[in-house]
């Protein structure tokens, strides 16, 4: 089995520009990988809906003439190998997934430029928007409008991780690649270049008259392959293994319990 090893930080602000949060050269094993951001340490999650274009198709809808936006409560937030549950409500033949690049505030941001936007972001997870789709759009379900917020709000729905990539180290993050795996099969693989609102665009479009708080997480929207996107459907089932993987970040992996 592979050691995984780390350096010791000093300091309770992870996103401290004084010197005060440190990394230290002490070096020890690290018995459990935990997930890099406890719930307590997310004030929110902003989600954005059909941002790529071959999604877009597979849902037969048209391009947004700007961002669509849903938001998930921080008790979605679980980390890496943790278990996604499925509650009773939604486990009828509609659990999906959605892997998709993720980005923290560094700092609070307000009515930022696009140009300046970039500057704002701390650092770079993979994250996967579980989703509950009869009860996202179906009629009967979720009534005449479309349910995002209560369909993909349950506990565990947002889990994120490995780690947490700076932004310096990401450098342009419309280079990195997004690849979705269940249970072995290949389901999403796309460029992030393929984001119609990029993150630059998010930032500046999310902080008009909005304040973005220090920890605010950025979901940026999955790329076609999602199970309802297949014909027939390709629903998450009890034990299922998820793995979202991201060019420079790494690999989320998740499985599915029915509760």
């Amino acid at each position: 089995m592979k050691v995984l090893r780390a350096k010791i930080i000093v300091g309770e602000d992870i996103y401290d520009t004084t010197g005060e949060t440190q990394v230290t050269e002490e070096v020890v094993t690290v018995k459990k990988l935990l997930g890099p951001l406890a719930q307590n340490e997310v004030p929110i999650l902003r989600c954005v809906g059909l941002n790529y274009a071959k999604h877009i198709r597979e849902a037969n809808r048209t391009v947004p003439p700007y961002p669509f936006i849903f938001f998930k409560p921080s008790t979605c937030v679980i980390g890496h190998d943790e278990l996604v549950h499925i509650p009773k409500i939604a486990q009828d033949e509609q659990a999906d997934y959605e892997g998709e690049l993720c980005f923290v505030i560094g700092k609070p941001a307000k009515n930022v430029s696009r140009e300046d936007a970039l500057s704002y972001i701390a650092a770079y997870t993979c994250g996967n928007d579980i989703s509950s789709r009869k009860l996202q759009r179906d009629k009967t379900l979720a009534g005449p409008v479309p349910q995002w917020g209560f369909s993909k709000g349950f506990d565990t729905y947002a889990p994120l991780g490995p780690c947490l990539v700076s932004s310096e180290l990401v450098g342009d993050p419309s280079k990195l690649q997004l690849k979705t795996i269940v249970d072995g099969e290949v389901r999403q693989d796309e460029g992030v270049s393929d984001l119609i609102f990029d993150c630059a665009e998010l930032v500046s479009y999310l902080s008009q008259g909005t304040t973005l708080e220090a920890g605010s997480v950025i979901m940026t929207g999955t790329p076609g392959g999602v199970g309802a996107g297949f014909s027939p459907p390709k629903w998450l089932q009890p034990g299922a293994k998820m793995e979202v993987n991201i060019s420079g970040i790494g690999t989320l992996r998740n499985g599915v319990v029915f509760d």
